[in-house]
Protein backbone atom coordinates (compact mmCIF):
# COMPACT_ATOMS: atom_id res chain seq x y z
CA UNK A 1 0.00 0.00 0.00
CA UNK A 2 1.62 3.46 -1.33
CA UNK A 3 1.63 6.31 1.32
CA UNK A 4 -1.22 8.08 -0.85
CA UNK A 5 -3.21 5.10 -0.22
CA UNK A 6 -2.88 4.73 3.43
CA UNK A 7 -3.32 8.35 3.49
CA UNK A 8 -6.64 8.34 1.72
CA UNK A 9 -8.06 5.26 3.36
CA UNK A 10 -7.25 7.08 6.93
CA UNK A 11 -9.27 9.82 5.52
CA UNK A 12 -12.12 7.79 4.59
CA UNK A 13 -12.36 6.06 7.85
CA UNK A 14 -12.03 9.38 9.59
CA UNK A 15 -14.81 11.05 7.76
CA UNK A 16 -16.82 7.76 8.40
CA UNK A 17 -16.76 8.79 11.87
CA UNK A 18 -18.10 12.29 11.33
CA UNK A 19 -20.66 11.57 9.27
CA UNK A 20 -22.32 8.72 11.71
CA UNK A 21 -21.87 10.97 14.36
CA UNK A 22 -23.79 13.49 11.95
CA UNK A 23 -26.87 10.78 11.62
CA UNK A 24 -26.88 9.94 15.35
CA UNK A 25 -27.07 13.90 16.55
CA UNK A 26 -29.98 14.43 13.80
CA UNK A 27 -31.82 11.63 15.48
CA UNK A 28 -31.26 13.63 19.13
CA UNK A 29 -34.98 15.37 19.93
CA UNK A 30 -34.32 19.20 19.77
CA UNK A 31 -37.26 21.49 20.72
CA UNK A 32 -37.70 22.22 16.85
CA UNK A 33 -39.80 19.64 14.46
CA UNK A 34 -37.19 18.37 11.54
CA UNK A 35 -37.97 15.52 9.21
CA UNK A 36 -34.97 13.65 9.82
CA UNK A 37 -36.19 12.70 13.15
CA UNK A 38 -38.26 10.13 12.00
CA UNK A 39 -35.80 8.73 9.31
CA UNK A 40 -34.51 5.76 11.88
CA UNK A 41 -38.22 4.46 11.86
CA UNK A 42 -39.46 1.83 10.19
CA UNK A 43 -42.61 0.29 9.85
CA UNK A 44 -44.66 -3.19 8.42
CA UNK A 45 -45.28 -2.92 4.81
CA UNK A 46 -46.35 -6.06 3.32
CA UNK A 47 -44.13 -8.30 5.82
CA UNK A 48 -41.27 -6.70 5.68
CA UNK A 49 -40.11 -3.83 8.28
CA UNK A 50 -39.06 -0.31 5.54
CA UNK A 51 -38.27 3.00 6.51
CA UNK A 52 -41.17 5.25 7.02
CA UNK A 53 -40.48 7.90 4.06
CA UNK A 54 -40.62 4.76 1.40
CA UNK A 55 -44.36 4.53 2.69
CA UNK A 56 -45.23 8.30 3.37
CA UNK A 57 -44.26 12.20 3.17
CA UNK A 58 -42.94 13.68 5.91
CA UNK A 59 -43.15 17.08 6.13
CA UNK A 60 -42.71 19.94 8.87
CA UNK A 61 -45.81 22.31 8.86
CA UNK A 62 -43.95 24.48 11.06
CA UNK A 63 -41.51 24.81 14.16
CA UNK A 64 -43.49 21.97 16.12
CA UNK A 65 -45.13 19.56 14.26
CA UNK A 66 -44.81 17.50 11.79
CA UNK A 67 -47.12 16.42 9.25
CA UNK A 68 -46.97 12.48 8.10
CA UNK A 69 -49.02 11.47 4.72
CA UNK A 70 -49.20 7.63 4.23
CA UNK A 71 -49.80 6.73 0.60
CA UNK A 72 -51.78 4.21 1.52
CA UNK A 73 -54.84 4.39 4.13
CA UNK A 74 -54.14 1.05 6.18
CA UNK A 75 -50.81 2.56 6.70
CA UNK A 76 -52.29 5.15 9.02
CA UNK A 77 -52.67 2.82 12.42
CA UNK A 78 -49.27 0.91 11.53
CA UNK A 79 -47.40 4.20 11.55
CA UNK A 80 -48.71 5.57 14.67
CA UNK A 81 -48.43 2.82 16.18
CA UNK A 82 -44.28 2.16 14.99
CA UNK A 83 -43.85 6.59 16.11
CA UNK A 84 -45.35 5.20 19.68
CA UNK A 85 -43.31 2.73 20.08
CA UNK A 86 -39.80 4.17 19.07
CA UNK A 87 -37.47 6.14 21.54
CA UNK A 88 -38.53 9.50 20.58
CA UNK A 89 -41.52 9.49 22.84
CA UNK A 90 -43.48 11.44 20.81
CA UNK A 91 -47.39 10.90 20.41
CA UNK A 92 -49.43 11.04 16.48
CA UNK A 93 -52.53 12.36 16.49
CA UNK A 94 -54.43 11.61 13.14
CA UNK A 95 -56.64 13.91 11.55
CA UNK A 96 -58.43 12.47 8.44
CA UNK A 97 -55.31 11.02 5.84
CA UNK A 98 -52.58 13.35 7.77
CA UNK A 99 -51.06 12.08 11.01
CA UNK A 100 -49.91 15.21 12.87
CA UNK A 101 -46.82 14.49 15.30
CA UNK A 102 -46.64 17.64 18.03
CA UNK A 103 -43.19 17.75 19.27
CA UNK A 104 -43.65 18.96 23.34
CA UNK A 105 -41.45 21.63 24.94
CA UNK A 106 -38.19 20.18 26.11
CA UNK A 107 -37.62 20.81 29.73
CA UNK A 108 -34.38 22.25 30.72
CA UNK A 109 -33.33 19.02 32.57
CA UNK A 110 -33.86 17.06 29.78
CA UNK A 111 -31.81 19.60 27.71
CA UNK A 112 -29.05 19.21 29.68
CA UNK A 113 -29.43 15.06 29.27
CA UNK A 114 -29.67 15.59 25.64
CA UNK A 115 -26.65 17.38 25.30
CA UNK A 116 -24.53 15.29 27.31
CA UNK A 117 -25.60 12.46 25.32
CA UNK A 118 -24.44 14.20 22.33
CA UNK A 119 -21.10 15.08 24.00
CA UNK A 120 -20.66 11.13 24.46
CA UNK A 121 -21.40 10.35 21.16
CA UNK A 122 -19.01 13.52 19.99
CA UNK A 123 -16.06 11.51 21.84
CA UNK A 124 -17.23 8.23 20.90
CA UNK A 125 -16.16 9.76 17.07
CA UNK A 126 -13.12 11.12 18.22
CA UNK A 127 -11.64 7.98 19.38
CA UNK A 128 -12.83 6.50 15.88
CA UNK A 129 -10.95 8.83 14.62
CA UNK A 130 -7.94 8.80 16.60
CA UNK A 131 -8.23 4.69 15.77
CA UNK A 132 -7.71 5.43 12.37
CA UNK A 133 -4.53 7.59 12.61
CA UNK A 134 -3.08 4.85 15.26
CA UNK A 135 -4.06 2.04 12.36
CA UNK A 136 -2.10 4.58 9.52
CA UNK A 137 0.90 4.82 11.43
CA UNK A 138 1.05 1.42 12.98
CA UNK A 139 1.03 0.57 9.05
CA UNK A 140 3.60 3.04 8.38
CA UNK A 141 6.07 1.94 11.19
CA UNK A 142 5.13 -1.56 9.48
CA UNK A 143 6.24 -0.20 5.92
CA UNK A 144 9.09 1.38 7.35
CA UNK A 145 10.45 -2.15 8.92
CA UNK A 146 10.37 -4.00 5.80
CA UNK A 147 12.13 -0.80 3.91
CA UNK A 148 8.99 -0.22 1.59
CA UNK A 149 9.32 3.32 2.33
CA UNK A 150 12.00 6.18 3.68
CA UNK A 151 12.30 7.35 7.18
CA UNK A 152 11.51 11.25 5.45
CA UNK A 153 8.57 9.58 3.62
CA UNK A 154 7.22 8.32 6.92
CA UNK A 155 8.04 11.57 8.82
CA UNK A 156 5.94 13.25 6.26
CA UNK A 157 3.13 10.74 5.76
CA UNK A 158 2.72 11.10 9.69
CA UNK A 159 2.56 14.85 9.46
CA UNK A 160 0.09 14.39 7.01
CA UNK A 161 -2.44 11.99 8.93
CA UNK A 162 -2.01 14.09 11.95
CA UNK A 163 -3.31 16.93 9.73
CA UNK A 164 -6.11 15.05 8.50
CA UNK A 165 -6.95 14.07 12.53
CA UNK A 166 -6.81 17.53 13.46
CA UNK A 167 -9.26 18.41 10.48
CA UNK A 168 -11.61 15.75 11.46
CA UNK A 169 -11.24 16.91 15.40
CA UNK A 170 -12.24 20.03 14.42
CA UNK A 171 -15.08 19.14 12.22
CA UNK A 172 -16.63 17.44 14.92
CA UNK A 173 -15.75 20.11 17.60
CA UNK A 174 -17.87 22.04 15.61
CA UNK A 175 -21.01 20.31 14.40
CA UNK A 176 -21.21 19.45 18.42
CA UNK A 177 -21.01 22.94 19.11
CA UNK A 178 -23.83 23.63 16.49
CA UNK A 179 -26.15 20.76 18.25
CA UNK A 180 -25.38 22.36 21.88
CA UNK A 181 -26.75 25.71 20.55
CA UNK A 182 -29.81 23.81 18.50
CA UNK A 183 -30.84 22.37 21.88
CA UNK A 184 -30.38 25.34 24.11
CA UNK A 185 -32.56 27.52 22.07
CA UNK A 186 -36.06 27.86 24.04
Amino acid sequence: MTTDDLKKHADGRMQKAVDTLKDVLARLRTGRAHTSLLDHIRVAYYGSEVPLNQVANVSASDARTLNITPWEKQMIPVIEKAIMTSDLGLTPATAGNVIRVPMPQLTEERRREIIKLARQEAEGARVAIRNARRDANTELKTALKDRKITEDQERRTQDDIQKLTDRHIAGIDKILAAKETELLEV
